[in-house]
């Protein structure tokens, strides 16, 4: 069985997605970092996260693996805290934008979860790469909550930023996503619609593991 959690940045979904596939015994698959990878990628060639033909060469060259843990390796290098500053953040969209690595990076998606039981997370996993998923969440928070929730999250790794400046980045990026014409972000007609503003991850993820629960027939 696939799960599909979708949404904006700083809904929570890579810690709900984490914590239901360690609850439910399924996989995680983080396919956000995959992005972000590509992102880190790119800004270490000097590549433009624009350029399209660059990208399509790079991305096909790039060696991606997900080991356990939450690992990140690219080229066999752990970049797992490399894709995550502010830099890597700002690239990730124009990225995102790129058929070459959307395309690219959907493949391995969808060759990491054939015949497994998955959860996975994103901003288009249950409309574009996995339409037929048996269950599907939109998660997603609050403007100011997800900030200030991105800013302690920023602040755990020693990045001091401006919780104004860390809002009008998002505003952007969330414009940005629902308004690109490739696969851009919203919720799958079939997805249940999740507002975790006041929720405890705790709650989140007992409220969707209910929900996969119901959908596999009440085995867990």
């Amino acid at each position: 069985m696939i799960v599909t959690i979708d949404g904006p940045a700083g809904a929570g979904k890579s810690s709900a997605a984490r914590a239901l596939a360690q609850l439910l015994n399924f996989e995680f698959l983080d396919t956000g970092s995959m992005y972000r990878a590509v992102a880190l990628a790119a800004l270490r060639a000097g590549v433009d996260p624009r350029d399209e033909p660059a990208l399509s060469v790079l991305v096909a060259g790039l060696r991606l693996e997900l080991p356990s843990g939450g690992q990140v390796l690219l080229d066999g290098e752990d970049a797992t805290s490399a894709i995550r500053t502010r830099e890597v953040t700002a690239a990730t969209g124009a990225v995102a934008d790129s058929p070459s690595v959307r395309g690219r990076l959907a493949n391995m998606q969808r060759t990491i979860a054939e015949g497994r039981n998955v959860v996975c997370e994103g901003r288009d996993q249950g409309t574009i790469v996995f339409p037929d998923a048996g269950c599907k969440f939109f998660l997603f928070a609050d403007p100011n909550e997800r900030a200030r929730r991105r800013q302690r999250e920023m602040a755990a790794r020693g990045e001091s930023v401006a919780w104004e400046t860390i809002l009008r980045d998002q505003r952007v990026r969330d414009e940005r996503d629902a308004a690109r014409d490739l696969a851009p972000m919203k919720p799958a007609e079939d997805a249940l619609l999740l507002d975790s503003t006041g929720l405890s991850p705790e709650e989140v993820v007992e409220a969707m593991a209910a929900r996969v629960r119901q959908r596999m027939g009440g085995s867990s």
